[in-house]
């Protein structure tokens, strides 16, 4: 296993753009054209994507609606249901190679929820998980939602962490096709104390969550440069 991570932070970016990026990633991750797992951080203008296992009803207003509010809607290959992306919420791409840590999608998931438990520990917030559900809670509310797709062990999708998100996008879906759930934030939980939005410190929160459970340096580098 390579002791190194590559980090690279594009700022905002399309759902679209970033979903063909990952694609394009994965196949040099699966070539080994690129020999080190790969962590993107990205926020996306309003996006709601659909995964492998959406279910029509969970999508509460209709396409057209969503249009007019300027919410675009993807279909995606990763697991899980319904879910928002969009401005003030941190999301991570995870291009790592299982095969050189233990070929587990399930452990893998349990790995990013510890990467991102540590990340709010930084700013004082109890992180948890609940049984028999992929995510992050406090106590019980939801402030982070995983989904990951994986071919020959390698990985793309990730996680998304509702940093100063508006949460009243959720309430055009049903969040994960869980009922009732309640969507909650950093800003929500901290208030005034919490950090101005997904970069500086919740990025570097994050990024030091996944070398402490990975056990990797991160090594930031320009996408550019990566895929030249």
């Amino acid at each position: 296993m390579s002791s190194e991570l590559y980090v690279a932070g594009l700022g905002r970016v399309g759902y679209g753009e970033a979903l063909i990026l990952q694609r394009d990633l994965a196949e040099r991750r699966i070539t080994n054209a690129i020999d080190r797992d790969l962590l993107l951080l990205v926020e996306h203008p309003p996006v709601i994507t659909l995964g492998r296992g959406f279910h029509e009803e969970n999508l509460t207003t209709s396409r057209d609606d969503l249009t007019l509010q300027g919410v675009e809607v993807h279909e995606a290959e990763r697991g899980g249901d319904v879910t928002f992306h969009g401005p003030g919420q941190l999301v991570g791409y995870t291009i790592f190679d299982l095969q050189e840590h233990k070929p587990d999608l399930h452990l893998f998931l349990r790995q990013i929820e510890s990467t991102l438990i540590r990340a709010l520990e930084t700013f004082g917030l109890p992180g948890s998980r609940k049984d028999g559900l992929t995510g992050v809670w406090v106590e019980n509310r939801k402030i982070a939602s995983i989904g990951i797709h994986v071919k020959r062990w390698v990985t793309w999708h990730g996680f998304a962490l509702n940093v100063s998100t508006d949460l009243s996008y959720f309430d055009l879906i049903v969040p994960c096709g869980i009922n009732d759930v309640t969507m909650t934030s950093v800003r929500r939980e901290l208030g005034e104390r919490a950090p101005a939005g997904v970069w500086g410190q919740v990025a570097d929160a994050v990024v030091q969550g996944f070398a402490e459970v990975f056990d990797q340096r991160p090594q930031m580098v320009d996408m550019k440069d990566l895929l030249d």
